[in-house]
């Protein structure tokens, strides 16, 4: 066991197939019951099989547990435990709940304001811990970008479902929830990360050298991130309110109002179970930007990692989740 590379994938995550399979293994909602202290002594033996220190009392098996428990719940930059309820593995629990409830509540203002507000509360937890780590933000741009995400979602939840009750069925009604998302995902995700959007993140060689900085790198990160969040929700929330609506046709699905919410928690937690992982698997976690967009785009971190006197043709960095 001395010569095994810990932080090496078990799947080729140069592929959309082998993304995948990391991001289902990775993202198991059941490492969410893992206890503090395993997860602790999980990080303890990643870490000393990194300084190459024999564990021959272990297992492979063993080995690849710890780097599943490792993976799931530490942050990739810092190393730091991450929020539980923040974590990549809780967003089926989570998610399933929070969707489930914004599609079954939707009928009043004051519903949809509760829910919508309770999701973007959840949204801002995942956003700032699955940030990348190497940009902090201040107390106040935390505060300022939770409000302007949750105002952001409020205003489209509302504001669409004032226009389709004057204008369109109920049927289409079903789909507030997914517009309000989907907005403020748009929103809530920049501002969150606006620092590395203002500062730029590290970019490193294909060695894992840091050779600068990039504000375009984290803009095609968070893009991206962007574009995953609202894919990995959208078979739910766009699919779900077909379904019920076939169903309710029926009598004996109406009487059964009491199971309805129950019922879509259910279905929106199926959809999560693949979507999570498909979504996350979407870009490489390793995202590449060619440098001579950045000489282009921001000539000023150019010149910088120029002086440096070494420009690699093409720079490697943390998208984030």
């Amino acid at each position: 066991m001395a010569d095994i590379d810990i932080d090496k994938p078990l799947w080729d995550l140069r592929t959309f197939t082998g993304r995948f399979m990391h991001f289902l293994w990775v993202t198991d909602p059941r490492t969410c019951f893992t206890t503090e202290e395993e997860l602790n002594k999980a990080k303890d033996l990643v870490l000393a099989l990194r300084r190459r220190e024999r564990q021959p009392h272990l297992s492979l098996e063993e080995i690849h547990r710890a780097k599943k428990l490792y993976e799931s719940a530490f942050h990739p930059d810092s190393g730091e435990l991450q929020n539980i309820f923040g974590r990549m593995s809780f967003q089926m629990p989570g998610g399933m709940a929070i969707t489930g409830a914004m599609l079954q509540w939707y009928r009043t203002n004051t519903a949809v304001i509760f829910w919508q507000w309770v999701n973007q509360s959840f949204n801002a937890l995942v956003n700032y811990t699955n940030r990348n780590a190497n940009s902090s933000l201040t107390t106040t741009q935390l505060v300022v970008s939770y409000v302007s995400a949750t105002s952001s979602a409020l205003v489209a939840a509302v504001g669409y479902k004032k226009y389709l009750t004057m204008r369109a069925s109920p049927f289409f009604q079903r789909y507030v929830p997914f517009v309000a998302v989907a907005v403020a995902n748009c929103i809530n995700i920049p501002l969150m990360r606006q620092n590395e959007l203002m500062y730029g993140i590290d970019i490193e060689d294909e060695n894992g050298k840091v050779v600068g900085k990039s504000r375009a790198a984290a803009a095609k990160g968070i893009t991206q991130v962007v574009f995953s969040r609202i894919a990995m929700c959208a078979p739910g929330m766009l699919i779900l309110p077909v379904i019920m609506e076939s169903l309710e046709k029926y009598k004996t699905f109406r009487r059964m109002s009491l199971l309805h919410a129950p019922f879509q928690v259910a279905v929106v937690g199926c959809f999560l179970t693949i979507m999570v992982p498909v979504a996350c698997a979407l870009f490489p976690q390793t995202a590449t930007l060619n440098t001579n967009v950045m000489k282009i785009m921001e000539p000023q971190y150019y010149k910088a990692m120029a002086e440096s006197g070494y420009i690699p043709a093409t720079v490697y960095f943390n998208k984030g989740l």
